[in-house]
Formats: C-alpha cells, structure tokens, sequence
C-alpha cells in the first residue's frame, strides 16, 4: 500500500509535521500577537499604514507556511494545504504592498477573505489531526474564529478606519495566543512521543 493509500500513516504524516515544526507555529502565533499589539497602541495609525502592516503580516505569514510544508519529514508528502494557504497569503501580501491607493472597503474586503480563506485550512489541519494528538480544538477554535471575523468583517461594510484596527488588534492578538498556545502543545507532545519522525 502507497503511503498516501493509508488514512492512519497520512493523519501520523500531519502529526509529524506539525510537531517537527512547533516552532513555526508559535512564530506564526507571536507575528500575529505583535500585529494586534501594534493595532492597539497606534490609535492613530492611517489607512496606508494600516495597509502596509497588514500586507507585511500577510507574507511573513505565507512564508512560514511555506517553510512549515517544506519541512515535511523524509519519505513523507509535503502538507498540501499549508501551501495553498501559504499562497493565498502571500498574494493578499503582494496585493497590499502593490495598491497603495487601496480604500477602506477594499482593505475590508482583502483581510476579511484572508481571514476565511486561513481560517478554512486551520480547520482541515485540525481535523488531519485529530486522533493523533489531543487539543486540536485549538486549532479547530483559531480557524472558527478567523472565519468569524472574515464574515463579521464583510457584514459590516461602513466600519470606519479606527474600528477597524480595533477589530484586526482584537483578532490577530486571540489568533495569536491560539497559535502559541497549541505550538507548545504539540512542542509537548513531541517530547512525550519519541516515534515521532525527525528531519
């Protein structure tokens, strides 16, 4: 049977996976806590600059997605959706930076899709994962919620540049703590279960 023919090997392939690379998940995680810092205490930030960090989040995020998949274990698949996420990031970023005259609405627009869109990949991870390492619900949470803010986010059209940072201070720094906190549970998990595979 192919290893990728075997449901049980290719739920042990996320496991390892994730696992190898903890670390890159908490990174993830502290990109996310620094974003929503930074939104909180510059009140006054304007769209441009509001544009600028967003769309650096959005490829420093792609890229250690990209990393993360890169990493996959020897003999193993590269994790598929980790780089169609790392992608889709990556171009919310290059639109970000490449629009300067951007509006408000279309700022919306672009972060709340990449809020889906992540948040839709969380969740496929999360659900890869379970049965082969307890607390994925971390996981399962920082994509319900980044799929929440995506929809909240588009139902509310008029929000003006002030609430809006608010709002992405407010996500990024939960999806943040999320990322960390189950970056060093699977740190722990890692540690606990020497089977796990190494680069």
């Amino acid at each position: 049977m192919n290893i990728n023919d075997n449901p049980i090997t290719n739920r042990a392939t996320v496991a390892d996976l994730l696992t190898h690379n903890w670390w890159l998940l908490a990174l993830r995680g502290l990109a996310a806590i620094a974003f929503g810092i930074v939104a909180f205490i510059w009140p006054g930030i304007t769209l441009l600059t509001l544009v600028f960090l967003f769309g650096a989040f959005a490829v420093l995020n792609g890229v250690l997605a990209f990393i993360a998949a890169s990493r996959a274990p020897k003999g193993y698949p590269r994790f598929g959706s980790l780089i169609l996420e790392g992608i889709f990031s990556l171009a919310v970023g290059v639109i970000a930076f490449t629009v300067p005259g951007i509006t408000t609405l279309t700022l919306l627009i672009l972060i709340a899709s990449w809020a889906i869109v992540s948040g839709i990949f969380e969740i496929i991870a999360a659900i890869r994962l379970r049965r082969i390492i307890q607390r994925e619900w971390l996981l399962v949470l920082a994509g319900l919620a980044s799929i929440a803010f995506g929809v909240i986010v588009i139902l509310q059209p008029a929000v003006g540049v002030l609430a809006l940072v608010w709002w992405i201070g407010a996500f990024t720094f939960a999806f943040g703590l999320l990322l960390v906190a189950l970056a060093f549970r699977l740190r722990r998990w890692r540690a606990a279960s020497p089977g796990t595979a190494t680069a």
